[in-house]
Order: structure tokens, then C-alpha cells, then sequence
């Protein structure tokens, strides 16, 4: 099942909220930065799973999401320990 740039858009929101209540911490990134974490989480997150991991492609809202969120996650924590480094 292939994603359409809304519904990529849409599941990087979803997976920049997820990851932002899985890492608590301070930061405040707004819904275009939250989104943006979470697009760059999709694909970090896709490609470390397609690539490094070895795996299939997972189709769907649910595979994305979860895949996206996990690469979110990464994502926010690169984040929060290039900012303690400041």
C-alpha cells in the first residue's frame, strides 16, 4: 500500500506527538516542528529498517507509524543531547 504525501504528512505528525510523549522532556517544538521531527523520524526510521535491519517494507498506517515513531524518538534524543552539548 502506498502512502500519499497527506497521509505521510499526517502519520509524521502522529509519529512526532508519539515520540514527543515518549521522550518527556522540556522541549517545545510546535505542530510544524513536531511534524517535522516525526517526517525526519519516518525516514530515518524506514530506511534504518529497510536497510541496516534487513527488513521488508512495512505497508500500511500501522507499520508506517510505528516505524516512523521509533525513528521520531531517535530523532529527539540526537536532538536533546546536541542541545546539552551548548
Amino acid at each position: 500500500m502506498d502512502l500519499n504525501i497527506i497521509q505521510w504528512i499526517i502519520i509524521g505528525l502522529l509519529a512526532g506527538a508519539l515520540a514527543g510523549f515518549f521522550v518527556p522532556g522540556r522541549e517545545r517544538y510546535g505542530c510544524f516542528g513536531t511534524m517535522l521531527v516525526g517526517i525526519v523520524g519516518g525516514l530515518l526510521g524506514g530506511f534504518l529498517w529497510v536497510n541496516v535491519l534487513d527488513q521488508n517494507e512495512t505497508s500500511g498506517w500501522l507499520g508506517a507509524l510505528v516505524i516512523a515513531t521509533l525513528g521520531s524518538i531517535l530523532v529527539l534524543l540526537v536532538l536533546r543531547a546536541m542541545r546539552k552539548r551548548d
